[in-house]
């Protein structure tokens, strides 16, 4: 009987190694960059980048949760209605200059270097406004207007520089997922900021600090981060760069995050005839020879996989703020109050907050099955929709008698719909559409001439309010959201699925000019 259970015990221990070598031979057959260690690695290093964009991101949402104090007589400090909306609205002034300024670092000193900056910028501008305590009147002014520039520049930078990192190190399958790590960021910033303006109302310094605290700890930790291949690559730092391609595909290598090796247990060899092959790829994508330069943009901006992303994204970022998106975020507040919702201003800006976090973490998982147009088309629809009769209640007041939650439900689909499409694609999109060689300068310009109309749609909205009425106001940019849908169906191109090489190419017109070429033979 001992026997027959110990030759049972045998077979089942035989049973269980074939089922495991099995798994590791169907694992094996896998392409690198989508094996376990492989994904474990590209999401890890994506997450820890993206923390350097919650800081700049809450700046956005800081004066919604703070202007009702700051305007408050009983302050010894207060503003009047135009310097509240200087200090509202300046850090988008600097944005555009953070944008050009990330276009230039990016390609000069480096993806990881310049993530590493946005986070010491977040710490000097969160610092100066929570130690800016009151002295008089012009110097504690000028101290929270300089440390509003500052977050500007910051924020101006996030928005891109973790976008083209991430597309540049993640593989195509799941890269619509990644790109978007700092919309999610920007997002879970946000809300982390209404959320201290409900729980700490009256004291706008203490959020100041808290973000500042936020700020020391992103900029510890990206230390941890590797250079991208593709940029070691373009500066012909060819080792270099093998090595974190290595890396990044699962495989063993020397000398790069100590750290993060301590979680891998898959036995690779260092190289592998595939990782070869992709890194040849690479190179050949790059179409650098050895010692050659990268062209100077004027040069290169005259090529179409330049100018035409280029000129498409921006038309793109033009819409997502003429359709109010970053309004709504920055005057949620005060947008709760006049459009009458029936809860607490604070909780409602609070709810808009929260609606993105979840939200956004799902709209990878849309986009990388449904690619990037269905869903910025729904986007845009669901955004008009919801403004118009938003702007009707604004019009028949009876609305909101007979349905007193309708303006609260408009602004939830409004920040849902948003989120699944306008908010978020701009930003994943300026890591894929560009040529290597021109991302970071290319993603900087679109970046820059985005919160340029950031700025004048923010700084104006008090003023249009007054000019138009509320009503009108959403109406207009509900409209802008429709219009917004013509332009996503007939200039806005579908990247899922393909190579940032292929993608380059597309603009180039290489394919076209191929079947041309055949149909002719």
């Amino acid at each position: 009987m001992a026997k027959t259970n110990h030759a049972s015990d045998i077979e089942e221990l035989h049973f269980v190694i074939n089922k495991i070598k099995n798994e590791e031979s169907q694992s094996m057959q896998k392409p690198l960059g989508i094996r376990k260690t492989a994904v474990f690695r590209q999401f890890l290093i994506v997450f820890i980048a993206n923390l350097s964009s919650l800081a700049p991101a809450m700046s956005l949402a800081y004066p919604s949760v703070s202007l009702h104090q700051l305007q408050s007589k009983e302050e010894k400090f207060h503003l009047n209605e135009s310097e509240a909306s200087w200090f509202a609205s300046i850090n988008s002034i600097t944005c555009p200059v953070g944008g050009l300024l990330c276009g230039y670092l990016l390609d000069k000193m480096g993806r990881k270097r310049t993530i590493f900056f946005i986070s010491f910028l977040s710490i000097v501008s969160w610092g100066l406004m929570g130690s800016s305590y009151y002295t008089n009147w012009t110097t504690q002014y000028a101290q929270m207007m300089v440390a509003r520039v500052i977050i500007g520049i910051a924020s101006g930078m996030s928005s891109s520089a973790v976008s083209v990192y991430s597309a540049e190190i993640c593989h195509q399958n799941f890269r619509g997922r990644l790109t978007l790590g700092s919309s999610a960021s920007t997002a879970i910033g946000i809300f982390a900021m209404f959320a201290l303006g409900y729980f700490i109302k009256e004291d706008w310094r203490l959020k100041a600090q808290i973000a500042c605290g936020i700020s020391v700890f992103t900029f510890a930790i990206t230390f941890l981060i590797p250079e991208s291949p593709t940029w070691l690559m373009v500066k012909n730092r060819m080792e270099e760069s093998k090595k974190s391609l290595q890396f990044f595909r699962g495989l063993r290598s020397k000398d790069i995050l100590i750290l993060l090796l301590f979680f891998d247990l898959i036995s690779d060899p260092p190289f592998s005839k595939e990782l070869d092959q992709e890194f040849s790829h690479l190179q050949n994508s790059l179409a650098l020879a050895e010692g050659e330069e990268a062209p100077h943009f004027l040069e290169a901006i005259q090529a179409p996989e330049v100018y035409k992303p280029l000129l498409i994204m921006i038309g793109f970022f033009a819409f997502q703020q003429f359709t109010g998106i970053f309004v709504v975020v920055v005057y949620a507040v005060q947008i709760a109050s006049k459009a009458n919702v029936i809860i607490d201003a604070f909780l409602c800006a609070m709810l808009m907050a929260f609606i993105r976090v979840p939200t956004t973490f799902a709209v990878g998982l849309v986009l990388d099955r449904w690619g990037r147009r269905p869903p910025a088309i729904f986007s845009a629809f669901g955004m008009g929709l919801s403004m118009f009769i938003l702007a009707g209640c604004i019009w028949f007041p009876e609305l909101s008698t007979t349905a007193p939650h309708l303006s609260l439900i408009c602004i939830c689909m409004y920040i849902f719909t948003s989120t699944i499409g306008l908010l978020t694609l701009p930003f994943s999109m300026i890591g894929e559409v560009f040529p290597q060689r021109m991302r970071g300068t290319a993603a900087g310009i679109t970046i820059s001439c985005n919160y340029v109309l950031s700025f004048l749609c923010v700084k104006l909205f008090p003023d249009m309010v007054n000019l138009m009425g509320v009503g009108n106001l959403f109406a207009f940019y509900g409209t802008a959201a429709f219009l917004a849908i013509v332009y996503i169906y007939v200039f806005l191109p579908e990247t899922k699925g393909k190579t940032l090489f292929e993608i380059s190419e597309e603009f180039k017109g290489s394919r076209r000019q191929n079947r041309v070429a055949l149909m002719n033979m």
